[in-house]
């Protein structure tokens, strides 16, 4: 075996070198052989490329990196429901009103199964997670320390037992034990932030253990979703805050913006100005919080423009003498402030802007919402409008924003106003670019904010925008993130018809049945007028004849639907041009029992539809029907009949009658 390889070996040491003097005899021809200069060039190089090699250093990633990189890979399917309905075939909503009632179930059914594990932890001991997710195991919400000490009383504020925190710090003073000043401010922090009242825990039933709620409750009878607003606790004189504060022998900055903030909170805005000034007579300073609260609350202490301007400035400048640095809230209070100031607002919120960037703070949506609430009133037509939105978002452009204030969710569906009632097609395109920036999406507020947006964007569209772009938007966003309400459905209707597009109506009245707008009588009658108006082609007129018999089931199925002479009518028309001549027989029967008297040219065109299908006998039962309406047209319609349709003896002693008998009314 070994003979053989060296012999192999040979013979390849032989032909390498052949080889390798042809190939050099090959390049001198060309020019670029491998000389003794550049074997040095090549050495120089290989010696330069002996630097030390730097390892970069391993970067950390975060623990959701791996979904967070899977998630980027899948984008959102336009034609399926919202995310959070996916895992329950029975919770798949058709309209805005499905929506709010599955999405307020779910969670109803979360809360009350975390209520009930929170409760019995007992029986929810097994922990199958790997690792540990301490969100998914028994919260501690029962009270383990009964005894009368300093941490049974931590432990009450930790659970946010109000009433069961306030009960045991009096039987700590009862029995002479001193509490420390750090859990006195936070029993206090707790009490002010719940109005003296223990939180409802979640899942928990909400009750209303007093008669004056109960009394406010039918006092103020709340309409629509801001029914929660009209019910919030007030601040009652005397209550547990205010006599804890009273009972302290030392009385810090943290104690009194515990009590000023809680009664701003609450409603309690001039005691919080009185408490504030008890506070600056004891030579103490507030803090960047307590002066957030109070700017807010200025407005409703200050019924003049300029007196509530001045106070503004007073606490503004107290800030300054205290030392004490504003930031983003801070500022945000003064332009919230300053809606409600008149025409005092315009003059005075860009130099607030101005003071804001000048410190360094950068604004959030929230402040750019209060700039335009000031600077834009809805109806007003000024040539300026516009022009501030316009350089936000120049300005805005490319940003992703993070909520660093609770109104930043309604920047959007303001911007988006501005751009449908100045009628700005592309300054709404740059508003949803902006939105579509990283996670923008999200400051879009919850599902009632998120409809108010997609609403005037999709009425924007419809409004100016061509109709095949608006149809790629209405499959785009329904029903994955938008429910039309009738409104944003006329619209689309009003875009077919002003660019032709009326071959698609049995689509839409298909989509205005998912929807559940089909018991909008007046949206349906607009559908119908728009099918009815004109002659189309055979095609067309089958098509909106069988949308017609559609809308027809759905009515009559309907007892608490009531029909009108123009649905009537329309419906009549559009089965009469697909010569469905028994169908519109039955709609005119429809008349009588509703009714409803049909017009002379709907009996005209029947009378026609009738002599083209060669039926006499329902030409007669026309003049017969007009007749039992006492409808002057009755003899014109039964000296038509006798003129142009083969009848028999019987039938022509029918009609003459009531051709004769307008002869006899007037002898």
């Amino acid at each position: 075996m070994a003979a053989p390889c060296r012999h192999v070996g040979q013979h390849i040491k032989r032909n390498g070198r052949f080889l390798r003097i042809n190939l050099d005899q090959l390049f001198a021809s060309r020019g670029f052989r491998w000389t003794s200069a550049l074997q040095q060039q090549g050495a120089e190089v290989y010696k330069e490329s002996k630097e030390p090699i730097v390892i970069p250093r391993k970067k950390s990633w975060s623990s959701e990196a791996v979904l967070e990189a899977l998630a980027s890979t899948v984008h959102r399917d336009p034609t399926a429901y919202p995310y959070q309905f996916q895992d329950d075939s029975y919770l798949s909503p058709r309209t805005s009103t499905e929506f709010k009632l599955f999405s307020l179930s779910q969670e109803s059914g979360r809360a009350a199964a975390k209520y009930f594990v929170n409760n019995n932890p007992k029986f929810f001991t097994k922990d199958f997670a790997e690792p540990h997710i301490p969100c998914l195991m028994p919260e501690s919400v029962v009270l383990r320390l009964e005894e009368v000490s300093e941490e049974a009383l931590k432990e009450r504020i930790n659970l946010r037992k109000v009433s069961a925190a306030v009960e045991m710090y009096d039987q700590l003073l009862q029995a002479g034990t001193s509490v420390s000043v750090e859990t006195t401010q936070e029993l206090l922090d707790l009490i002010c932030l719940y109005c003296d009242k223990n939180p409802v825990q979640e899942g928990a039933p909400e009750v209303e253990d007093t008669e004056e709620a109960g009394e406010e409750t039918k006092r103020r009878k709340p309409k629509g979703r801001r029914a929660a607003d009209h019910l919030k606790t007030s601040w009652k004189e005397n209550n547990n805050a205010e006599r804890i504060f009273n009972l302290l022998p030392e009385r810090d900055s943290r104690c009194y913006s515990a009590l000023i903030r809680g009664m701003v909170k609450h409603g309690a805005y001039t005691k919080a100005f009185s408490l504030y000034t008890d506070l600056l007579n004891n030579r103490l300073s507030a803090d960047v919080h307590t002066f957030n609260a109070l700017i807010s609350a200025v407005p409703d202490v200050r019924d003049k423009f300029n007196e509530r301007w001045d106070l503004i400035t007073e606490l503004l400048n107290q800030m300054n003498e205290q030392k004490v640095r504003p930031n983003l809230l801070t500022f945000n209070s003064v332009l919230k402030a300053l809606r409600r100031c008149g025409f005092l607002a315009k003059t005075y919120a860009p130099q607030t802007l101005n003071e804001m960037k000048a410190l360094g703070i950068a604004p959030s949506l929230a402040t750019y919402d209060h700039i335009l609430a000031v600077f834009y009133k809805s109806g007003s037509s000024g040539p300026n409008n516009t022009d501030i939105l316009q350089d936000m978002l120049t300005e805005l452009e490319g940003t992703s924003f993070t909520c660093q204030d609770p109104h930043d969710v309604f920047f959007f569906s303001s911007a988006m106003r501005i751009c449908l009632d100045s009628k700005d097609l592309e300054l709404g395109y740059k508003v949803h670019s902006l939105l579509e920036v990283g996670d923008n999406w999200r400051l879009l507020g919850d599902s009632h904010q998120q409809s108010v947006y997609y609403g005037r964007f999709f009425s924007l569209l419809c409004m100016m925008e061509h109709i095949d772009v608006v149809l790629k938007w209405y499959s785009r966003i329904i029903p994955s993130l938008y429910y039309p309400n009738p409104q944003g459905m006329r619209d689309l209707l009003q875009a077919l018809d002003t660019d032709g597009r009326l071959d698609l109506l049995p689509t839409i009245w298909k989509d205005i049945k998912t929807l559940g707008h089909d018991n909008k009588v007046d949206l349906v009658e607009e559908l119908l007028s728009l099918m009815a108006r004109e002659e189309h082609s055979p095609e067309m007129q089958e098509s909106f004849a069988a949308c017609a018999l559609d809308v027809r089931s759905v009515f009559d199925s309907r007892s608490s639907t009531e029909w009108s002479t123009s649905s009537l009518s329309h419906i009549t028309t559009l089965l009469l041009r697909a010569n469905k001549l028994q169908q519109a027989w039955d709609m005119l029967l429809l008349f009588k029992a509703q009714n409803r008297v049909p017009s002379e040219v709907l009996l005209n065109n029947f009378l026609s539809v009738c002599q083209s299908s060669g039926a006499p006998k329902r030409a007669v039962e026309l003049v017969q029907l007009a007749a039992a309406f006492c409808l002057p047209a009755t003899p014109v319609l039964a000296k038509t009949a006798l003129a142009e349709f083969q009848l028999t003896d019987e039938q022509r002693s029918i009609l003459s009658e009531f051709e004769a008998a307008p002869e006899k009314e007037t002898e």
